[in-house]
């Protein structure tokens, strides 16, 4: 518990009460007075009361009132006074100190455990015996988003989420490195993925806009159990690695939308180098130029519309279909054919991935 907290407490009554008033640990030593220079002394004997048990009692002008969650007394309150009026003092300062603890181990703890069951650190027995202790609502609908940042800035991105997302009891936000920030968001019914993205971009946008922090968000996949957290967790992890290798300019990369990428990101990289020398047996890709290599794009990009690909490239068509011919004539696929078309762009981004790679190593 932090003791910041009680003092804040502690400081607001003083001038309600008017009388001293304060909170000792289980040892006696004052955490917490409206008389700062009693802070860090020992009120005697209240380790004892402790140890008997004692609920209330009076002491060297006191009254004290103990309070905590467990069945023995963790914490005292002390009024000035031993009269009926210092003792009601205690009692309502008792049930208040009581309510703070209880709110904030609550919130920490679910904090806590809600990272553990993302980490995968909790047995899945434990989950739901953990979640009833806690009143831990678990079938709601969920979504993992992982923040990721290029650099680090004066002002953390764990609390700036944290201001975007305020409600503590339903939304939980934590860091599991220097650049990724965690972000577990509770969603309403009918809620769609693009809602979700949208929610992302809005992160996006203002971590940029307002601080000047450029961000990547990675998207897991809704979930309605909480034992599925680790699962969307994973996912928006691959995600972004995944995002990092074949849409490097995306800012919102989503787990659901990465299709034939994430296959390709788990493959072994010895499978790809055979895939690709059995795909270009007559010539390597290598021997592509640049402006060939942008023209495939193109021409993937405009669904293999010739007509709508040479607009967009400012050619003659017939300009387009010699470049296309020459390709075919270098790798032996001919782009205009549909089934070509798939190995080819397969092949590219396994070549991508490769690169990437050999980046990494």
């Amino acid at each position: 518990m932090s003791n910041r907290m009680f003092q804040s407490v502690i400081y607001q009554m003083k001038d309600v009460i008017g009388r001293v008033v304060g909170v000792t640990d289980e040892m006696g030593v004052i955490i917490a007075c409206s008389d700062l220079g009693q802070i860090d002394s020992i009120k005697d004997g209240v380790q004892a009361e402790r140890m008997a048990n004692s609920q209330s009692f009076v002491r060297s002008g006191y009254t004290f009132k103990g309070f905590s969650n467990n069945k023995r007394n963790d914490f005292y309150v002390f009024v000035e006074g031993t009269d009926d009026l210092a003792e009601k003092f205690a009692a309502m300062l008792s049930i208040s100190m009581q309510s703070l603890k209880q709110f904030h181990d609550e919130k920490f703890d679910r904090l806590n455990f809600i990272k553990n069951v993302v980490m995968d650190n909790i047995m899945p027995g434990d989950i739901y015996a953990k979640a009833r202790e806690m009143h831990f609502v678990t079938d709601v609908p969920r979504v993992v988003l992982i923040i990721r940042v290029n650099q680090q800035k004066d002002m953390s991105t764990f609390d700036v989420i944290q201001n975007l997302f305020p409600d503590k009891q339903k939304d939980f936000v934590f860091n599991t490195s220097e650049t990724d920030t965690v972000l577990i968001k509770e969603l309403k019914k009918g809620i769609e993925s693009k809602d979700i993205e949208k929610l992302a971009a809005s992160i996006v946008d203002t971590l940029n806009v307002e601080y000047y922090i450029k961000s990547t968000v990675g998207i897991g996949t809704p979930i309605i159990n909480i034992k599925d957290l680790a699962n969307s967790f994973k996912e928006a992890q691959i995600a972004l690695e995944v995002g990092k290798v074949f849409d490097t300019e995306k800012s919102i990369v989503s787990y659901d939308h990465l299709g034939i990428a994430r296959l390709i990101y788990q493959l072994p990289t010895t499978l790809c180098e055979m895939f690709l020398k059995e795909v270009f047996k007559q010539g390597s890709i290598e021997s592509l130029d640049q402006e060939t290599l942008f023209t495939i794009q193109s021409f993937f990009e405009n669904n293999l519309n010739v007509s709508e690909t040479s607009r967009g490239l400012f050619v003659h068509r017939n300009t387009l279909v010699y470049r296309l011919e020459k390709i075919r004539k270098i790798t032996g696929l001919d782009l205009r054919e549909f089934d070509d078309a798939i190995v080819f762009k397969v092949a590219l981004m396994v070549k991508k991935y490769l690169q990437s790679s050999q980046d990494r190593f």
